[in-house]
């Protein structure tokens, strides 16, 4: 059984990572599988957003293999460390927005996985945390980068220190997620934003987040430069031709990510 699904619709394509019986955690071969998918969706020009949900009743994905950690030895575990943060950064640096279905548990790498995607939505039964640090380690794809960036470094040392498992209305109000929905309605908010996104030119889209992801990172002044070289990107598209035209002909524009 494949450990991740991929199905390509409207435009968006769906992550679904496929290990219910083991709450979706990831295992090396799993990880390397979700590797081969970000590539391929990095250079489509048929992809202009991304959801990654989980498969099964119980979890979004709950980290690590536990189970397969126990067999490695200590070598293994760092080429298995190495892969995951590598592959998150991959899957962050998409220049498709990215969105995280989060549809049940989301502890330790499931958690970090959300936190390398754009939007996070979560059902409402869902917990999440980085609970790495009961388990006498601590986060090691990006979840004590990340989540400071995003919350804070008080709330992100509490949570992290803490390993404190958070409810889906806590995660709303840490301002951790977008959104929550009921379980079964989860992708469905994940493509309701999705086609928000899509229906507007993919080149500006994608040179928008590249502008805010980079911005974030730099001081104003450089900032300004690099949404001055983003927008410049968008300057010789047919895109922009065609929604010029379609509004002086009241009509919705047609864009092909040209």
């Amino acid at each position: 059984m494949a450990g991740i699904l991929y199905t390509l619709e409207d435009h968006t394509a769906l992550i679904t990572l496929n290990r219910p019986e083991a709450l979706n955690c990831f295992n090396y071969d799993t990880l390397e599988e979700l590797e081969e998918i970000t590539e391929e969706i990095r250079s489509s020009r048929e992809v202009r957003t991304v959801i990654i949900t989980g498969a099964g009743e119980k979890a979004f994905c709950a980290g690590a293999d536990l189970k397969e950690r126990k067999t490695l030895t200590e070598q293994q575990v760092k080429r298995n460390l190495y892969k995951i943060s590598e592959v998150f950064t991959k899957i962050e640096q998409l220049p498709q927005p990215v969105i995280a279905g989060i549809n049940g548990y989301a502890f330790g790498g499931g958690m970090e996985l959300a936190l390398a995607c754009d939007f996070r939505i979560i059902a409402d039964s869902a917990q999440i945390g980085l609970t790495e640090t009961s388990l006498a380690i601590i986060p090691g794809a990006g979840g004590t980068q990340r989540l400071p960036r995003l919350i804070g470094e008080q709330r992100a040392l509490e949570l992290i220190l803490t390993a404190k498992r958070l409810t889906a209305e806590e995660a709303l109000q840490y301002g951790i997620v977008l959104n929550t929905a009921a379980k079964e309605d989860v992708v469905s908010a994940c493509r309701e934003l999705a086609d928000a996104i899509s229906k507007n030119g993919p080149v500006a889209v994608q040179q928008a987040k590249f502008a805010i992801k980079n911005g974030m990172n730099a001081d104003l002044h450089t900032g300004m430069q690099i949404e001055r070289k983003a927008y410049e990107m968008t300057i010789p598209t047919e895109d922009r031709v065609e929604a010029l035209q379609a509004f002086s002909e009241k009509r919705k524009p047609h864009f092909q990510g040209k």
